[in-house]
């Protein structure tokens, strides 16, 4: 577990309807800290990892507060830098039954995303880092905050510390910038050694539709090995959802040499889905830097991802033992 683990990207303040209720049906809105690449930070420093985050917050209380949420939970904030703007929100309306949750983005001419691409010294926030960690949402916030990541995974390359990218592909965001964002999501999984992405990311990306189809996920994964020669591993969760609250989950882990695939969990009752993904990830981090099999890791990060379901917020509070008790099937109460 030597070395740290960063990650870059825009940390956000979440604001969400009671559960049951649209946004704003009554005037109250729930709030917390969140954003894909905090809550793979927070998730890591709670299985006991030296996590940090670096980005750009805004110069105020927001800001503030988002920093201190994020050190609260054991995570190093010497990486986040404050500037002049506004804080990036996104509007929660929490699903019930069979109609689906719905999110509004309202990040544009935030603190990140005006912040300059060379605004961040890598060759410093990288200093004894063994992971950086970026998410494809962050360049589908600007043309800067796309070059600063391009900048901080190329740095990261340069330097020898390894580099996992989440695709997290947000298409509301991308069509506000007025195109699909598959040549920069090409550019920056050419960098990447470990990437999160479904068929349907590796088909946007490479410009093969006919790789989206469902089926075809192994030829997918190929044909991304093939594409990208830095690539050594690729992950995605697999989800069949019967209804909002009750959803089986699994997952695959492709290399180069092998598929390894972890059993589905069967969820009912999901108290939150937001943050699952980042879980996984979180979680598939914490066994390849700890010197976990392949087949160990992957299943603690599908368990991980299981465990978010039942936490309410953005991050994943559960500890690794928490994680390994649901990956166990230990449902007696621990006393």
């Amino acid at each position: 577990m030597r070395g740290r683990i960063v990650c870059f990207g825009e940390v956000l303040l979440r604001l969400s309807a009671p559960s049951g209720q649209l946004l704003l049906q009554t005037p109250r809105l729930d709030t917390c800290i969140g954003g894909a690449e905090a809550n793979v930070a927070v998730s890591l420093a709670r299985f006991g990892h030296q996590a940090a985050m670096a980005g750009t917050l805004p110069e105020n209380a927001l800001g503030q507060a988002a920093r201190d949420a994020l050190r609260m939970h054991g995570v190093a904030v010497d990486g986040l830098r404050f500037a002049p703007g506004r804080m990036g929100l996104y509007f929660v309306t929490p699903g019930a039954v069979l109609r689906p949750s719905e999110i509004v983005y309202d990040r544009a001419g935030s603190a990140f995303a005006q912040a300059a691409a060379d605004a961040y010294d890598w060759p410093s926030l990288l200093v004894g880092a063994a992971w950086l960690h970026v998410s494809g949402v962050s360049p589908a916030v600007g043309g800067q905050a796309a070059l600063a990541v391009l900048g901080a995974m190329e740095a990261a390359r340069a330097l020898g510390v390894q580099v996992s990218f989440d695709g997290n592909y947000r298409a509301s965001l991308w069509a506000a910038r007025g195109c699909d964002g598959a040549e920069v999501l090409h550019g920056l999984l050419s960098h990447a050694d470990l990437a999160f992405a479904d068929q349907r990311d590796i088909a946007l990306a490479l410009g093969q539709p006919g790789l989206a189809q469902a089926g075809r996920g192994a030829e997918a994964a190929l044909a991304c090995f093939a594409a990208f020669p830095h690539l050594r591993r690729l992950a995605a969760t697999q989800r069949v959802q019967d209804s909002v609250d009750r959803h089986q989950l699994s997952a695959t882990l492709y290399t180069r040499a092998a598929l390894l695939q972890a059993g589905s969990y069967a969820m009912h009752g999901i108290v939150e889905r937001i943050g699952g993904g980042d879980a996984f990830a979180a979680g598939l981090l914490h066994g390849l830097h700890s010197g976990h099999t392949e087949q160990e890791t992957l299943e603690f990060a599908l368990a991980a991802a299981v465990a978010k379901h039942s936490i309410a917020g953005d991050f994943n509070l559960a500890s690794a033992a928490q994680v390994e008790a649901v990956r166990n099937g230990r449902l007696d109460v621990r006393r």
